[in-house]
């Protein structure tokens, strides 16, 4: 399998851990580059940032237009659809992302899956039904794609990962009502949330990344 490109940042020499951020729909792997020195994580945390670029794709609910995206999205009477084979598709990919930072010689408890919006979905996706426990996911701006797939398929390994989950309360892309149902819908299957509302749009704010922060300090630190 061809790795997907990606950009990467590591804090420091020898990066004790790995944080694999998958970018929304239309944006790349560059989006998210600028928030890496505005994480303030403990001292001696040495962290390498990857944040692959999607495939590009025709996207069906932006008219056609080709881009960068996860998978393809339809949308019917108002409801968003994703393309559930795209979303495979880009969990395989993730994971040979994943699978690459083992033979770096981190160990798959030592890495994080992140992103937001789209990317977001693609985090819960491939990290929940991962074979291996990981270290959290981190989930901003998003929702849980194929939920009704999720109970079967979910893996044991990863049913007390931490979860981070963002939303701002004046989404217009992705309702914070969507976000609820995702996170419900996880609860109901047992896992743990640490669930975050901002007073923001489809976007990122400070007080959020301060959170983040925090929360990402600390499932490192408990590894």
């Amino acid at each position: 399998m061809t790795l997907l490109d990606a950009v990467e940042i590591e804090t420091g020499r020898s990066p004790q851990f790995a944080v694999v951020w998958m970018h929304g729909l239309g944006a790349d792997g560059h989006d998210f580059e600028p928030i890496v020195p505005e994480i303030d994580l403990p001292e001696g945390l040495t962290v390498r940032f990857v944040f692959p670029h999607a495939p590009m794709r025709a996207v069906t609910i932006n008219g056609g237009a080709v881009m960068r995206a996860w998978y393809d999205v339809t949308g019917l009477g108002g409801v968003r659809r994703e393309d559930e084979e795209g979303v495979r598709q880009s969990q395989r990919d993730i994971e040979a992302l994943i699978e690459r930072e083992k033979k770096r010689g981190l160990s798959a408890d030592r890495i994080v899956l992140a992103g937001f919006s789209q990317g977001g979905a693609m985090a819960l996706q491939t990290g929940l039904r991962h074979p291996e426990r990981l270290a959290g996911l981190l989930v901003l701006s998003s929702f849980l794609p194929l939920a009704d797939k999720v109970a079967a398929e979910a893996s044991p390994a990863n049913r007390d990962v931490p979860i981070f989950m963002a939303h701002g309360t004046h989404d217009p892309l992705i309702p914070l009502s969507r976000g609820h149902e995702s996170r419900d819908r996880l609860l109901a299957l047992g896992y743990q949330i640490a669930w975050h509302e901002y007073r923001m749009p489809h976007s990122v704010c400070a007080e959020e990344i301060a959170d983040l922060s925090a929360w990402l300090g600390g499932a490192l630190e408990s590894r």
